[in-house]
């Protein structure tokens, strides 16, 4: 099983520098693909951003947001978040050395918690904490 960060979630249904290499690595991906209900926030703040900055539109938010309801329908699991996986998060974001933001330890918590094969970011500094801590990257460096 892959673990999915919002960040390629994101690149999947918008346009980014790295759209072309996520849609690559998801349509060779051949893995049962998890992320954590966070992703679900986390992408819908993503496209408000997204239109505040001019960056979208209202329609191909919408657009974007129906496909990716599609993709978690369809093709990736959504595992709750418990109280031990914010536990967790909070130790790997007091490890300053990590250097973890708040909602991206708690995706590297919800991947440890589920014994994952992969992780798939397009963050460097959570594809570096994941290397750390032994999660192998699923998803090529762009």
């Amino acid at each position: 099983m892959i673990y999915v960060d919002t960040s390629v979630l994101v690149a999947l249904h918008t346009r980014e520098p790295h759209s072309a290499a996520a849609t690559r690595w998801y349509a060779a991906c051949d893995d049962d693909l998890a992320s954590s209900h966070w992703c679900v926030t986390e992408f819908a703040g993503a496209l408000a951003l997204k239109q505040r900055t001019g960056q979208l539109e209202v329609a191909a938010a919408d657009r974007a947001w129906e496909m990716f309801q599609r993709l978690c329908a369809n093709d990736l699991q959504l595992v709750p978040v418990g109280p031990g996986t914010f536990e967790r998060a909070a130790a790997l974001v007091r490890d300053a050395a990590l250097g973890l933001r708040a909602g991206d330890a708690l995706h590297v918590a919800a991947a440890l918690d589920l014994k994952v094969t992969g992780f798939a970011t397009l963050d460097g500094a959570q594809r570096a904490a994941c290397t750390r801590l032994r999660l192998k990257p699923a998803l090529k460096r762009p």
